[in-house]
C-alpha cells in the first residue's frame, strides 16, 4: 500500500539555498491519481468524509452511486453534480487515472474503508 497526503506549502531553494514560499497549490487528489497511474496500481483509493459519491447531494432526490462507468461519472460531471470545491476535483483525479490506464477507482470514507473494499459501500469507478 502507498498513500499521498495534502498539505504544506509548496516552496524551492533559491541560488542561495534558501527556502522560498510559491503561490501554488498542489493538490493531493491529482498527485495521487498520478502516483496511483504510475505505479500501474490496480486500485485507487480516495479517501473523503462521505460513504458514497452522490448526484444531487444533500437535496431529497439525493443518489447513492455504488458502482459507475467511467463514461457515467463523466456525465453527472458535465451536469455539476460535483463542484470544484467539494466533491469535483476527487471525480477529476478518477477519471485521471483511469484514463492514464487505471482500472478501478474506491471513493469512501475511511471509517467505511473495509467494507468498501469488500465491495459492500463506497463509490467504486471501473472503466
Amino acid at each position: 500500500m502507498i498513500a499521498a497526503g495534502g498539505g504544506g506549502i509548496p516552496a524551492y531553494y533559491d541560488a542561495h539555498e534558501n527556502i522560498k514560499g510559491v503561490e501554488a497549490v498542489i493538490d493531493k487528489d491529482y498527485t495521487s491519481s498520478l502516483l496511483a497511474a504510475e505505479l500501474k496500481a490496480d486500485l485507487f483509493v480516495i479517501l473523503t468524509n462521505v460513504d458514497h459519491v452522490a448526484a444531487n447531494f444533500g437535496k431529497k432526490n439525493q443518489k447513492n452511486l455504488t458502482r459507475v462507468k467511467l463514461k457515467e461519472i463523466r456525465r453527472y460531471h458535465e451536469r455539476g453534480h460535483f463542484p470544484p470545491g467539494s466533491m469535483g476535483p476527487k471525480i477529476q483525479a478518477a477519471v485521471q487515472y483511469i484514463e492514464n490506464g487505471g482500472k478501478e477507482v474506491l471513493v469512501t470514507s475511511a471509517k467505511e474503508l473495509l467494507r468498501a473494499l469488500r465491495g459492500h459501500t463506497g463509490t467504486h469507478i471501473v472503466k
